[in-house]
């Protein structure tokens, strides 16, 4: 099968039963994720495996423990680079830092955090406008060998020169060169910059609310959703935002047709962040 190809209707069971294989042996769900999406990566999941079928690949998965997190590099995406789209960190930094400035300690969720650099990017920007010492940052991926790389903070140098230019567009007046040592052909950020976060596994597709936060920067993970999977992990980010707290999300992201969309206002429509300015459903429904 290849990318243009209409799966059958053998490969779309196929598909089901590895899907709930995975969710009642190991408890990760990935049901709700987008079909042309999981079609392509269960296909090249089988290349590498050197798997027949689906039907093989569920095989291996349920009798071979360790399958699961090598499948897991194929299930989930981890491509990000620091300070992707500096249009957004500038936004963060020039109109949403403002704002949080006037709550006297801060919670920050990062959620699908990858390899880690949507979060260095973002503690580096609070280090930079000195919110640092007041911040907790949440840093969660359904990946753990996303979250030990995200938690090593190590990456190729060859990254560095884009790394860098995105910072300076974000509005930065320091230099990147500040938060790492090169060696080696690699860059290792400044361990510092994580000794007030928190690295966790989080499934947005089964799990809760866990923290009330001030700002949510949750990036190019729902486009990977069906519109089911969007709306519970809007509703998440809805019931833990405080009322006035600001939710980030990609620039192919909306909250346009979610239920949750009520609970918020836009912001910086250009950059896809919104804020808080209404009670969540759940609110609602208590005070009905």
């Amino acid at each position: 099968m290849t990318e243009t190809t209409i799966p059958s209707a053998t490969t779309e069971i196929e598909l089901d039963l590895l899907l709930e294989a995975i969710w009642r042996r190991y408890h990760y769900d990935f049901r709700n994720y987008s079909r042309d999406s999981l079609h392509r990566r269960m296909e090249r999941a089988c290349t590498h495996f050197e798997c027949a079928s689906l039907s093989e690949l569920q095989h291996r998965v349920l009798h071979d423990p360790g399958m699961l997190g090598q499948l897991m590099g194929h299930l989930t995406i981890q491509v990000s680079e620091m300070f992707r789209d500096p249009a957004y960190f500038r936004s963060l930094r020039e109109k949403v830092i403002p704002h949080l400035r006037t709550w006297p300690s801060l919670k920050v969720w990062i959620a699908g955090c990858a390899n880690g650099e949507e979060f260095y990017s973002l503690a580096i920007l609070f280090r930079e406008e000195g919110l640092e010492e007041r911040t907790i940052f949440y840093c969660t991926d359904i990946n753990p060998a996303a979250l030990e790389a995200a938690k090593a903070g190590i990456y190729d140098v060859e990254r560095i020169p884009g790394f860098i230019r995105n910072h300076r567009e974000s509005g930065a007046q320091t230099s990147l060169s500040d938060h790492y040592t090169a060696g080696f052909g690699a860059v290792r950020f400044d361990p510092s910059l994580r000794h007030r976060a928190v690295f966790a596994n989080h499934n947005l597709a089964s799990d809760e609310v866990f923290s009330e936060v001030q700002l949510i920067s949750s990036r190019n993970v729902l486009i990977y959703f069906d519109r089911e999977l969007q709306d519970r992990a809007l509703g998440l980010f809805d019931r833990s935002l405080t009322r006035g707290g600001f939710l980030g999300l990609g620039s192919r992201e909306t909250l346009r047709f979610s239920s949750h969309s009520p609970s918020f206002s836009d912001f910086d429509a250009d950059q896809r962040i919104y804020r808080r300015t209404s009670p969540s459903n759940e609110e609602n429904a208590r005070a009905a």
